[in-house]
């Protein structure tokens, strides 16, 4: 009769800590960015957008240089989505080519970015103007 009291003090004693303790969980969000570019040798860019997240909006600014090939101007109007969402400010960081970063461009108007907090903004949307680049960068996101 022992053993089945202290089985059933076990049992009770890991239902409690698994109810307590809940597990990391990342959220997704919704993204839109207006970003302009422009340059020769050395691209500039910036904007603003919003990220919508669990209801909420939380407005941001994107700034953005590239060095190579740039020639031109273009505006870029991306729409997407935000993964692995710790909370709002997890957006925040350097989107950048290389290092804790990455960015990878699949045709005019598509990317896909991640910061060193994890967050990949999957975004795509039509680009007005005219831009020729081969030109390595990245672009910094912060919460207004």
């Amino acid at each position: 009769m022992r053993k089945l009291t202290v089985g059933a003090a076990l049992v009770a004693s890991l239902a409690i800590v698994a109810g307590v303790s809940t597990p990391s969980r990342a959220d997704t969000g919704q993204v839109a960015v207006v970003f302009t570019k422009g340059g020769f040798i050395v691209g500039v860019g910036g904007g603003e957008g919003v990220l919508v997240y669990r209801g909420h909006k939380y407005p941001f600014t994107v700034s953005g240089m590239s060095v190579g090939f740039t020639i031109g101007a273009s505006t870029t109007k991306f729409v997407g989505h935000a993964y692995n969402m710790k909370g709002p400010a997890s957006i925040e960081g350097s989107y950048a080519a290389g290092g804790a970063g990455g960015a990878v461009a699949a045709g005019a108007g598509a990317v896909q970015l991640q910061n060193g907090n994890g967050v990949i903004l999957q975004l795509t949307g039509p680009k007005v103007g005219a831009e020729v680049s081969a030109a390595v960068g990245g672009v910094t996101i912060k919460l207004k």
